[in-house]
Parts: structure tokens; sequence; C-alpha cells
């Protein structure tokens, strides 16, 4: 995706999220599970992604270099939540807007700037709205751009984040291929000559099932499945 391209997607993705949201009050009530975060009810996601965007809002509107000075908010009344969480999603769009995406900010990762925060924001919004989708038991597709762009972020930034040694002497690689965006990437590639297995589906699907929200039968599996879910496990995203 390129830059331009973050801030319309995530003030899209915000909008269908409030409105997955708003749904999923009315018909299922804020203690309903939500199945991809089994932890959780519907009043815990939705705080969550508020208080997510609450933080990046603020890191991006005072050019924080260190979180050190944030004061995070206090959990709010499920029934404020609704509120709540539409008024940290404009917060955030307002810090991104006319922001430059080469100003230097904290972030947890090595890339240190606002084009990281957009990236990053755009793609936890996109997941948590499947999650809340998932409640409501009507998941809507992925835009392909996105769905591809956040298996680049998944790659990039999650897989060496979370085994930063290098992929461990077991591994083998699988291939990712996005028919949507008639593109393949690959997990863990160099490591064995052939790969365990390709993993096929929209560039949607692939990203919901590397973030462990829908499972490879989603997908159409060429080889071992097992050994690809295998693989998928080793990146630990907690």
């Amino acid at each position: 995706m390129d830059i331009d391209d973050y801030l319309p997607a995530l003030r899209r993705t915000n909008a269908r999220f409030a409105d997955a949201a708003s749904e999923a009050v009315l018909a299922r009530g804020w203690a309903a599970p939500v199945p991809g975060c089994p932890d959780w009810s519907l009043a815990d996601l939705v705080w969550h992604l508020a208080e997510v965007q609450h933080f990046w809002a603020w890191v991006v509107r005072t050019r924080a270099q260190d979180p050190s000075a944030y004061q995070a908010p206090a959990r709010h009344p499920d029934d404020e939540l609704l509120g709540y969480a539409t008024a940290r999603s404009a917060e955030l769009e307002t810090a991104l807007s006319g922001t430059d995406a080469a100003e230097r900010v904290w972030t947890w990762a090595d890339r240190k700037d606002v084009g990281f925060v957009l990236r990053r924001q755009l793609q936890e919004a996109t997941v948590h709205t499947a999650d809340v989708e998932q409640v409501l038991g009507d998941v809507r597709p992925v835009p392909a751009d996105v769905g591809l762009d956040g298996l680049d972020e998944w790659l990039e930034v999650m897989v060496p984040g979370s085994l930063p040694a290098g992929p461990p002497e077991d591994a083998h690689p699988v291939v990712l291929h996005a028919v949507d965006a008639d593109a393949e990437r690959t997990l863990f590639p160099g490591s064995r000559p052939f790969p365990a297995a390709t993993l096929t589906g929209t560039a949607g699907d692939l990203l919901l099932a590397v973030w462990r929200r829908v499972p490879l039968t989603a997908l159409t599996v060429d080889g071992d499945g097992l050994q690809a879910a295998a693989m998928l496990a080793l990146v630990d995203l907690e």
C-alpha cells in the first residue's frame, strides 16, 4: 500500500468496526464471547481497541519519544463504550491527519516513525473488526490491498519480533498465495528446499489465518497442513 492510502483505509475500517459493534451489542449483548479472543467479551474487545487508539493518538499528537508519560484511561462502563470508542477513533484519525509519516515518534518496533503507527493501527483495527464481525457470525471480506499489506507487516515485523534469532532449525517454508492480489509470500523462506505447504485464499483470509482468527480449513491447503499449522504456531503473537 502507498503511505497515503493508510489513513483513508483506517477511517473506513474504524467506521466498519463501530457499525458492527453497535449491531453486535443489540444482537448479542456486551457479555457475548469473542471467538477470536477466547478470554474476551464484546465489551473487552471494544474497550481494548479504544484504549489502543487512545495511546497511539497520544504518541502521535505529542511526538512522544518514550511512553513513560502516558496516562492510561480508566475503564468506562459498558453503556458508555460505543461513544467512547467512536471518539477515540476520531482522535486517532485527527492526530494522524496531516502528520508527516516520516515524523519520528516512539514505537515498540525498530521502525520509529508515524508511518509505522499508520500501518500498525490499520492492521489492528482490521483484525479487531473481523473479531467483532465473528460475534455476529458475519465476517466481511478484507480489502485485498489491506490484507496483503497485513501479511507483509506480519512477515516483516511480527515474525522477526517473535523469533529474533531467526527460524528454528526445524522450520519449513510455508507459501501464502493470495489469489485476489495475485501475490505470494513465504514464511521461513530458504529454511528448506521445498515448502511444507502452500496455503491459498484471499489476502484477507490469509491475514486472519496467520493472526489465528480463522482455521487453515478456511484456506486451500496443498501439502502438509499439520506441518504448516505448526510453522504458523512458532510465531508467538502474545
